[in-house]
């Protein structure tokens, strides 16, 4: 584990309690990048699917760990107030099914946030995609003092937008956009911090946060 004076988001810890597995998503944790890794080396999606506009997931199964390790590394390094990626590794009962994400740009101004993730295909099914996704919410607007989470998913991705909708995202619009050459259309969703806190929420547990908002939001306490 690195240390948080020189990673600030090395402690950053969520959980949320769950009778089937406790879902707990952290950032900064070497080992279960790796594990992770291992986890898109055996698939993410069914063959001829891609809900992803860039299709990192075709090729040989260890260059999709190598591009899970790299991508979840440059998280680490390559962040600012005024753009930033938090990649946790999620767990499922200890065991490490997937990824979720939460990145910004410009939020000390807009205070929004976009969440993408995925799910090991061996894990997938198990109600685990609306927890994470609830976990960072809780964190965001909570944590962070957002006002918007906005996400998007394309029209054949429907287990993505179920997710949204079951969270209480509005459809925003819709855009196309080239996917393996082709055109496809994706659906915009956006949740307000009103609609969030009216809305049904799960129990997360947070911890580690006050170093992460000092680095990702200063004047903030």
């Amino acid at each position: 584990m690195l240390p948080v004076d020189l990673h600030p988001f090395a402690d950053l810890r969520l959980v949320v309690p769950d009778p089937e597995g406790d879902v707990e998503l952290r950032t900064g944790d070497l080992d279960g990048v790796v594990e992770l890794a291992a986890v898109a080396a055996r698939g993410v999606h069914a063959p001829g699917a891609m809900p992803f506009a860039n299709p990192w997931t075709d090729g040989e199964p260890a260059e999709r760990a190598r591009r899970t390790l790299r991508w979840q590394l440059s998280g680490w390094s390559g962040w600012s107030p005024q753009a930033w990626r938090l990649d946790f590794v999620v767990r499922r009962g200890g065991v490490v099914v997937g990824t979720q994400s939460l990145e910004a740009n410009g939020f000390p101004v807009l205070r929004e946030v976009v969440t993408g993730s995925w799910l090991g295909l061996e894990h997938q099914g198990r109600g685990t995609g609306p927890l994470m996704r609830a976990a960072v919410l809780h964190l965001a607007f909570e944590g962070f003092g957002a006002v918007c989470a906005r996400s998007e998913a394309y029209l054949d991705n429907p287990r993505s937008l179920a997710v949204s909708r079951r969270l209480g995202y509005r459809e925003d619009g819709q855009h196309r956009s080239v996917r393996r050459g082709g055109v496809a259309v994706q659906q915009r969703l956006r949740l307000d911090v009103a609609d969030w806190a009216a809305g049904p929420r799960r129990e997360v547990r947070l911890q580690g946060v006050e170093p992460a908002r000092a680095a990702l939001v200063p004047g903030v306490p």
